[in-house]
């Protein structure tokens, strides 16, 4: 692949990076801005503080320019991130479509990046966390995520040194499972954090960490579906129909 080729999909991918922003900003408003404010009503209302702390940024401009901002400004540098990883991956993990390679890449990292760090360390709504160990827990979670994405990148190198072997299915049975188990492991051995007020809503938490998987599954999508079809255009043109009912190929 040339460095023209890199080029305009980096280009294409930032593009959808930002058009999944968009619709993973229409659910972090209208799913995660109304939990967020319960859970800050929550915090005030059981605050022994004294007095009034000044609002540097209001509530309101955080739930909307701010909140655009940081999703939006998210999205367009995942998707270049994203479309630089597709660049590699692309005839590299099996003769998929360039639309079939993005949704694959696009699923794999939703897994990877965001659910198997969820599961062991779960989004939390404000009001809920130590702030002494804010720095700790920020650690564990992105050493989950990191070895989270080293797993599934060696897992996807086993599959395929096992497939001449054992053939696609089994392959990739056997590094699914492999993968499995040494998250399972790692699950087990990295320190469990609860931090969660005893009378916290259950409720409020479970719909607070429902909107933050919902809208990373969204971000997600999103963009595997737009780079899909940008990349597919792009690298498998369709051939242009003339009126004399002729057909001469796309310039790509």
């Amino acid at each position: 692949m040339n460095s023209a080729t890199v080029r305009n999909l980096l280009v294409r991918g930032m593009l959808a990076g930002l058009a999944a922003g968009v619709l993973a900003l229409v659910v972090a408003y209208l799913l995660g801005e109304p939990t967020v404010d319960s859970a800050i009503g929550f915090e005030e209302a059981h605050s022994h503080a004294h007095g009034h702390e000044v609002e540097l940024v209001s509530r309101s401009l955080q739930s909307t320019a701010g909140l655009a901002t940081g999703v939006l400004v998210y999205g367009v540098s995942f998707g270049g991130i994203a479309a630089l990883a597709y660049c590699f991956a692309l005839g590299r993990v099996g003769r998929f479509s360039p639309r079939a390679t993005a949704l694959l890449l696009s699923g794999t990292a939703l897994l990877a990046v965001y659910v198997v760090p969820f599961l062991k360390y779960p989004a939390n709504p404000p009001s809920v966390g130590d702030p002494d160990t804010i720095g700790k827990r920020t650690a564990l979670y992105f050493l989950m995520m990191v070895l989270s994405v080293l797993l599934a990148v060696s897992a996807t190198l086993l599959g395929k040194r096992l497939a001449p072997s054992l053939g696609t299915w089994y392959a990739t049975v056997v590094a699914v499972a492999a993968f499995a188990v040494v998250i399972g492991l790692a699950y087990e051995f990295l320190p469990v954090i609860n931090e969660v007020p005893k009378d916290f809503p259950a409720t409020l938490l479970w719909r607070f960490r429902l909107s933050a998987l919902a809208i990373q599954t969204v971000l997600w999508a999103g963009f595997g579906l737009v780079f899909g079809e940008l990349a597919e255009r792009m690298l498998n043109p369709k051939p242009a129909t003339v009126a004399s009912g002729r057909t001469v190929p796309t310039a790509s």
